[in-house]
């Protein structure tokens, strides 16, 4: 089946793991910025090295850096029939970008799907996560400003595919199988 997908949601909303599980059904890759972040530094590719630059110096890594990772790996052959992005676009520019990607390759995106979340049940979970996984960093307010900040960033993302009529809305609160459940439902009519 092919299928072209962006995946948006605000931290702790369960991204990744819907990613890989929505990934597994349709038989495309997850593909996540961060993942193409660390196998372009451990390759040392010459884009990877850039990006090395700017994140030890705690630095965003640049769009074009960035864009230019995406647009590397979604010519990959297994991305071909299609691919789940989780974490780009993040921008404006990104999106603009990713839409060039496309009609480069004569293909479009099938649909955005963006989990949503109760704000505190999502502060909860995270401050759960942060408990098992020892990160004394992550408090509650740190944790709200992240979600501020992605609601933010976010917002002008989900108006613009808003726009295009592409985005699917799902409730990302309830049992792991249920929201993917609820998540494929979802795209059912888009994918066809």
């Amino acid at each position: 089946m092919s299928a072209r997908l962006v995946l948006l949601g605000p931290p702790g909303a369960g991204k990744g793991t819907q990613a890989a599980r929505i990934s597994e059904r349709l038989g495309v890759p997850a593909i996540s910025t961060g993942d193409i972040f660390r196998a372009n530094v451990a390759e040392q590719t010459e884009l990877g090295k850039r990006a090395q630059r700017y994140m030890d110096a705690g630095e965003y890594v640049p769009d074009e850096v960035t864009n230019a990772m995406v647009r590397d790996r979604l010519a990959q052959s297994d991305a071909a029939a299609g691919f789940l992005l989780d974490g780009y676009p993040r921008t404006a520019d990104q999106v603009a970008e990713l839409d060039g990607m496309l009609a480069d390759g004569g293909t479009r995106l099938d649909a955005v799907v963006e989990i949503t979340a109760d704000t505190d049940e999502v502060v909860q979970r995270m401050l759960k996560r942060a408990a098992e996984q020892g990160r004394p960093d992550d408090t509650e307010p740190v944790i709200r400003r992240r979600l501020e900040v992605y609601a933010e960033q976010t917002a002008p993302l989900a108006r613009t595919y808003d726009e295009r009529d592409l985005v699917v809305r799902v409730d990302g609160i309830g049992a792991v199988d249920e929201v993917t459940d609820r998540i494929m439902a979802a795209l059912e009519p888009r994918l066809g």
